[in-house]
């Protein structure tokens, strides 16, 4: 049974259904055509990750360096927001800036990954600013970094980093009675050959008051064996597909 939400941002019917990057089944991953099509479908958790651009202005952006999505070998954190906005990936779509994203989609919550040190500064005056404290969800693979952003702008909804992780995973193999100030644990199915989702750890994160949410889950049958085990959110690139399978369970 699921807990009670701790946050707003999780306070939701159903099973949190999460477009990852947006998708990128019918554009690039962090476009806002992407982004598009996922609120198009219904989608209302948007995930993503944001770096920072030599000025301090943040981008809804995944890798350190533009090889990937635009072609160019070099890291995004050393050029400016003009720059940037100059840029183009594959299929003539720009990188959109987080505020475009909060202004576009009043109605969406943020699932956002704070990827670098450079970006925790230039989030946190962006989220005072916009008064976005109950559309987000921050999350890191730096448990220094979410504390970090959680002093700037209060106690929003957060996810566990590394150690927060490891600390679960103990308290879940002991069934120890820790307490937690995150709202969720946000883990994929396995890591290094070890399951990070089990019907046991399912249980116990509801026990301690967490929501369990996976990423990043593509296959139908996959989505089917979470779902039968309890958890909470599920993080797809395919909206299409995840948006059928909880039609499809009354879920949606």
């Amino acid at each position: 049974m699921r807990p009670s939400a701790k946050f707003k941002y999780l306070d939701h019917q159903g099973v949190l259904a999460f477009a990852h990057r947006g998708g990128d089944r019918v554009a690039p991953e962090n476009t806002m055509a992407a982004f598009q099509n996922a609120v198009g479908q219904g989608y209302r958790y948007l995930e993503t990750d944001v770096h920072a651009s030599k000025d301090g202005v943040v981008y809804a952006f995944h890798d350190d360096d533009l090889n990937r999505m635009v072609g160019e070998d070099m890291a995004i954190s050393t050029l400016t927001a003009a720059e940037i906005d100059g840029l183009q990936m594959q299929g003539g779509h720009h990188i959109p800036t987080m505020a475009e994203l909060f202004e576009t989609f009043p109605e969406a919550r943020f699932n956002i990954d704070a990827k670098a040190w450079p970006v925790v500064e230039p989030l946190i005056a962006l989220i005072n600013k916009t008064q976005t404290h109950e559309r987000i969800c921050i999350g890191s693979f730096s448990d220094k970094r979410i504390k970090t952003v959680r002093r700037g702008v209060g106690d929003v909804c957060h996810s566990v980093g590394p150690m927060g992780a490891a600390r679960f995973r103990l308290g879940a193999w002991g069934r120890l009675p820790l307490s937690y100030a995150a709202g969720a644990v946000q883990f994929p199915v396995s890591e290094f050959g070890v399951p990070m989702v089990t019907p046991a750890s399912v249980a116990y994160a509801h026990q301690r008051g967490l929501q369990v949410h996976v990423w990043t889950i593509n296959d139908e049958s996959t989505m089917h064996r979470l779902l039968d085990m309890g958890v909470d959110g599920v993080m797809t690139d395919d909206c299409a597909l995840l948006k059928k399978v909880l039609l499809a369970r009354n879920l949606w």
